[in-house]
């Protein structure tokens, strides 16, 4: 139902390649180029500027952009009210979820829903907390799971699960021993981190503010841009690690890992679903309330 030729030009402004919008929509870039010459044939008016080989929207070509998202988006909505009219539940849900979330917290929740619901087609973009929340303002998602908030206006926050952050070694650290440390004795000990922009980095520097402790008090030995690659340097080293409990489950039931807890110092956060203020209820809405019950349950 949906104007081919309106999908081929907000493939071609989101890729802003004429190339990765003809690989992703399985179509030849020749065929991509027509589709595009019809349109602006039709309006009159050049969508892109073409530059070698960089292309960029024209004035024109934004507009039509912002009113492909709303037309898209619209789409999407009557295809699940359809959907769910015969009972039939269908549609596509384009999720973005931060590090954590996307490797640990959400694959049981996607692998029971697409048990119940296989004709949804569900996609998921993984980045940092920014990244997401940036992903869904570009319209590139249609909900996000982060975990943390940076309580931007035109973002709605709603509270997902809750979570724990643990300070974890190996079991054979020289402390590993010891069930408690003090805060005097964390400052001593090389820390990995997550990088900035981490919703995991905000919430722990959050936390060091509530027992007068700034991140620079810590003796950082080095920051990384994954909990998987924190997991893997911890095996190797002497360092601890502020991590979700969610990341560490399995080494901690191995015996590879082991917490340990620091005096005065306990570190909880929520994990947040984020959509568009204003946006109506449907897939998304309906894929939440799935995981939240999933947890529940659990």
């Amino acid at each position: 139902m949906l104007d081919f030729r309106l999908n081929v030009f907000y493939t071609v402004a989101k890729r802003l390649s004429f190339t990765k919008a003809a690989a992703e929509l399985y179509v030849t870039q020749p065929a991509v180029t027509k589709h595009i010459q019809e349109l602006e044939h039709q309006f009159g008016m050049a969508l892109f500027d073409r530059r070698g080989n960089q292309i960029s929207l024209t004035s024109a070509g934004n507009l039509l952009l912002k009113h492909a998202e709303t037309i898209m988006g619209t789409y999407r909505q009557l295809e699940f009210d359809m959907n769910a009219l015969k009972g039939q539940p269908g549609g596509t849900l384009r999720l973005g979820a931060s590090s954590t979330v996307a490797q640990y917290v959400i694959p049981p929740v996607l692998a029971r829903f697409h048990e119940q619901s296989a004709d949804i087609t569900i996609s998921l973009l993984s980045g940092n907390t920014e990244q997401i929340e940036q992903q869904l303002l570009n319209k590139n998602i249609d909900l996000g799971l982060v975990e943390g908030r940076t309580h931007n206006s035109d973002i709605r926050y709603t509270p997902f699960v809750k979570d724990e952050l643990v300070l974890v070694c190996r079991a054979d650290h020289p402390l590993a021993d010891r069930d408690e440390i003090t805060l005097d004795e964390l400052q001593s000990i090389p820390i990995l981190l997550r990088e900035r922009g981490s919703g995991s980095l905000e919430v722990i520097e959050h936390a060091l503010r509530g027992v007068g402790l700034k991140l620079t008090d810590l003796t950082i030995e080095m920051q990384l841009g994954s909990t998987e690659s924190i997991k893997s340097y911890l095996g190797s080293s002497r360092c601890m690690a502020f991590v979700s409990v969610f990341a560490v489950q399995d080494k901690l039931r191995a015996g590879i890992l082991k917490v340990i807890d620091v005096q005065g110092l306990s570190i909880h956060r929520e994990f947040y679903s984020i959509q568009l203020q204003g946006v109506s209820e449907g897939l998304p809405d309906t894929f939440m309330r799935f995981a939240r019950q999933h947890y529940k349950r659990g």
